[in-house]
């Protein structure tokens, strides 16, 4: 067993290595600047994802609604996690059109749509992505292995590559969506943020 975690640890740190790639750090401070915009402009951030992703979608809505580092006050998500519209949907239309729904219910044009995807096949995401794309929302994808079909359907995109399972994706997806949540502070309440920057040489 010990050389099994000796390797899954070396495996996780390989992950998360990603995140110095240009390419990881682009795709933060793009999504950190259009957060940013979003909420200068008035509008939401709507998170979707399946399985794993969507608790990860979830615990995105949380950081931004709720705290993060410092109190503040809160930035509006939605996660489309609701169990009565989502079995709803899935029973009367179909588990595809999901989030589409949601979307459709609460998406205004200028929202942003954020998609967590490991694969980037899911039927659901895409017809999201979509539909919000015809609703004048700006879209997001956090993606993994080739990038699937939602590959290119998004203003914004991020290819964790690299990877055979989703739970690696997700480690660095949520590393990410943290570093993300933390410069959109940094760039909304930056009252709130300078003490901590001075401490740690930033200023």
């Amino acid at each position: 067993m010990r050389e099994a975690i000796e390797y899954s640890v070396k495996e996780s740190q390989k992950s998360i290595q990603t995140l110095s790639s240009e390419e990881a750090i682009e795709f933060i401070e793009q999504l950190a600047l259009l957060m940013v915009t979003t909420y200068q402009r008035g509008n939401k951030i709507i998170i979707a994802g399946n399985g794993g992703s969507l608790c990860d979608a979830m615990h995105f809505a949380e950081e931004l609604t709720g705290f993060y580092r410092k109190k503040r006050r809160a930035l509006s998500a939605i996660a489309l996690s609701d169990p009565g519209q989502i079995s709803c949907v899935a029973n009367d239309v179909s588990y595809d059109e999901v989030f589409a729904r949601g979307i459709e219910a609460h998406g205004k044009k200028n929202d942003l749509f954020i998609a967590l995807t490991t694969s980037g096949n899911s039927e659901n995401l895409i017809c999201a992505a979509a539909i919000s794309k015809k609703l004048g929302l700006k879209t997001c994808a956090f993606l993994g292995k080739m990038g699937g079909r939602m590959k290119g359907m998004c203003d914004l995109e991020w290819i964790v590559s690299g990877f055979k399972y989703s739970d690696r994706i997700q480690e660095v997806h949520m590393a990410a969506i943290h570093i993300v949540i933390e410069m959109v502070e940094l760039s909304l309440f930056p009252s709130l943020e300078k003490g901590h920057l001075e401490k740690v040489g930033v200023y």
